[in-house]
């Protein structure tokens, strides 16, 4: 893991996820990006030779002072920091970003959202959570220690998401982590039996380990949601960390049919590490 993205926007979350990332950043001797994105309007950026122009100019020295100081942090000694301003507030800037520098790792600070907002808005971090094409830690909370010594991977256990726990499984062996996987059934759709559920383990392991040593490993969970099944796990498992592979859905797809890792994003006072499938 070479290069962190750090999106901020200077509050008390964003230096929740600073200092994370420059504690990942230290066990991988990783470069860390630290992304500000300046909301400015098309009238801003366009006008030319005017007072708006200057507008323009203003904002973005402004930004570039509060960052100077939002980066004077004794925690970031020893890290190699570079401060990127952006002009819009566009989510797939990240993404340019991402393929520009070939990052490996986003780490966002979020608060969450709930009720009305959660359906209508959501929060920057579900966002970036969507459509992020590498994986996305979302930090709730002022890390006193940095150290994920047992993370949960919940997953459906399909052909799909094997590639998803690959990649999760690199980074989590470089933390020295003990991963548990998790499986949840619920009483819907979903719902299968207890030799469905072994033959589908049974069939992710085999290609994703190439074996099935870690079967008796596997918590399989029943609850009511897939949502709830997690984070309820996650709590009894002692968990430090949750780890989602996530289809990144977007537009009407993603209001009707929901993401589960969006939710537990949105609801968990865990860490969150999202992992596109």
């Amino acid at each position: 893991m070479k290069k962190i993205i750090v999106p901020i926007d200077f509050s008390e979350h964003s230096e929740y996820a600073l200092e994370t990332a420059a504690s990942i950043a230290k066990k991988f001797n990783s470069d860390v990006y630290v992304l500000h994105m300046l909301q400015l309007s098309n009238a801003i950026i366009t006008a030319s030779a005017d007072s708006l122009n200057e507008e323009a100019v203003f904002y973005l020295k402004l930004a570039e002072q509060k960052m100077e100081t939002f980066l004077d942090r004794p925690y970031l000694k020893g890290v190699n920091v570079i401060p990127v301003v952006k002009h819009f507030m566009v989510f797939k800037e990240i993404n340019e970003l991402v393929k520009a520098q070939d990052a490996d790792l986003i780490v966002m600070g979020s608060h969450g959202a709930s009720g009305a907002k959660e359906v209508f808005i959501g929060s920057n971090a579900e966002k970036v959570v969507r459509h992020a094409e590498i994986p996305v830690l979302i930090v709730k909370h002022n890390p006193i220690l940095v150290e994920f010594d047992t993370i949960i991977f919940a997953s459906d256990f399909s052909q799909d998401s094997v590639e998803s726990y690959i990649k999760a499984k690199s980074i989590f062996n470089k933390l020295d982590a003990k991963v548990q996987l998790v499986y949840v059934n619920t009483p819907n759709s979903d719902f299968k039996s207890s030799v469905e559920i072994d033959q589908l383990i049974s069939k992710f392991l085999k290609i994703a380990e190439g074996n099935l040593d870690m079967f008796k490993d596997v918590a399989v969970v029943s609850d009511y949601s897939v949502e709830q099944g997690i984070l309820n796990y996650a709590n009894r498992a002692g968990a430090d960390l949750i780890a989602v592979a996530t289809h990144g859905r977007k537009g009407l797809a993603h209001f009707f049919e929901g993401s589960i890792s969006e939710d537990v994003t949105n609801h968990s006072t865990l860490p969150v590490m999202t992992f596109k499938i």
